[in-house]
């Protein structure tokens, strides 16, 4: 078996593995390899460079999936298939942001499964000002950090959020509320109204 790290197991762990799958930014093409060691029968393996295309095929022929992960190298989605599980992993929420933004086959079957390693609030406010909506979120621990993974569907119903969603979303993890308060009482030097959002703390 694989082993994932907390991080791309928490992110794994939403993924519909009946579905058609794209891992964007795939790296080393570990999770795609993982999802199909637990049924996944079509991933494409998506990323803007050719260097960790290289290093993702040769993980998928060591793990036996040629047949069954497709390589493809995209910016973002522009040259990817309709798919209906989407992972946008390891990167920041403006670009995951603009990455949405971009997808040309969005329809309410599809899911969006993301892990911005920064700009959430930019993140959240984005998918909700443009019909999205955060059906969950979970906490996962990664390199000594904590990070959310958000399971994210399309509902067409554009909404505006507050400053406590922006920043917490549907996120109940202790650990990712101790880490958002941290950085709100940084950010708080420059806007005083943000501790006013702050959740309980948990050691």
């Amino acid at each position: 078996m694989i082993k994932l790290d907390e991080r791309l197991a928490a992110i794994a762990a939403l993924v519909r593995t009946d579905k058609r799958i794209c891992d964007v930014g795939t790296d080393h093409a570990l999770l795609p390899c993982s999802l199909c060691e637990r049924g996944a029968k079509s991933v494409i393996a998506s990323d803007i460079n050719a260097h960790p295309l290289e290093a993702a095929r040769a993980n998928i022929t060591k793990y036996g999936f040629d047949d069954r992960i497709a390589l493809i190298r995209s910016d973002g989605l522009k040259d990817i298939p309709p798919c209906d599980d989407i992972i946008i992993a390891g990167m920041g929420g403006e670009l995951i942001s603009d990455i949405i933004a971009g997808c040309t086959f969005v329809t309410e079957d599809t899911r969006f499964i993301l892990q911005p390693m920064t700009k959430e609030p930019v993140l959240r406010r984005f998918l909700y000002g443009n019909g999205f909506e955060i059906m969950l979120e979970n906490g996962a621990f990664s390199a000594g950090k904590i990070y959310t993974v958000m399971l994210v569907r399309y509902t067409g119903q554009k909404q505006s959020i507050g400053n406590s969603f922006a920043y917490f979303g549907k996120n109940t993890d202790p650990r990712y509320i101790n880490k958002v308060n941290l950085q709100l009482r940084k950010l708080a030097n420059s806007d005083p109204t943000l501790l006013g959002i702050l959740k309980g703390e948990t050691s």
